[in-house]
């Protein structure tokens, strides 16, 4: 379990590198807070990947207290996605097609966001899926374990930081 903690601070946190205040850890999922500009956000890496990544692929909920943005999903794909396929995310038995932008995905609006934090508050694990460009299939499956506390201290570690 340590092991898992460290690679997901070296490897998938590298993502954000300016990353400032570790708000916290919750088994493969770590919350943060950058000052400048004021946002937050909770963080995880796939647990399993379908064949051979060529990306560090991650999956946030975003906090900007200036821009009134909560809760926001963005996702990055392990591999490069087909021009022609789109991204679906699927937790808690919903299916999610999100708003495809080279390798990374978007909610389609902040009622998604909220139904897809909702799956993630009640289900074990979530899957992002796609076509990669060779024409197989990627599936980068997370751990939910943790991402609600993740989720929270993100939440909150803004309302502090805003007031």
């Amino acid at each position: 379990m340590r092991l898992r903690i460290w690679l997901l601070g070296a490897a998938v946190l590298a993502a954000p590198l300016a990353a400032k205040d570790r708000l916290g850890v919750y088994y493969s999922w770590a919350a943060f807070r950058d000052d400048t500009p004021l946002r937050c956000y909770a963080i995880a890496a796939p647990e399993e990947t379908s064949g051979k990544p060529t990306a560090k692929a991650f999956l946030s909920i975003g906090f900007w207290p200036k821009r009134n943005v909560t809760h926001q999903i963005y996702v990055r794909l392990s591999r490069e996605r087909s021009s022609n396929s789109g991204i679906t995310l699927s937790a808690g038995g919903r299916r999610f097609r999100l708003r495809a932008e080279g390798n990374t995905g978007w909610a389609m609006d902040r009622r998604m966001d909220l139904a897809i934090i909702a799956a993630i508050r009640s289900a074990t694990s979530l899957s992002v899926e796609s076509i990669g460009r060779d024409g197989r299939s990627i599936v980068d499956a997370y751990s939910l374990r943790g991402a609600p506390s993740a989720i929270d201290a993100a939440a909150i570690g803004c309302v502090t930081s805003a007031k």
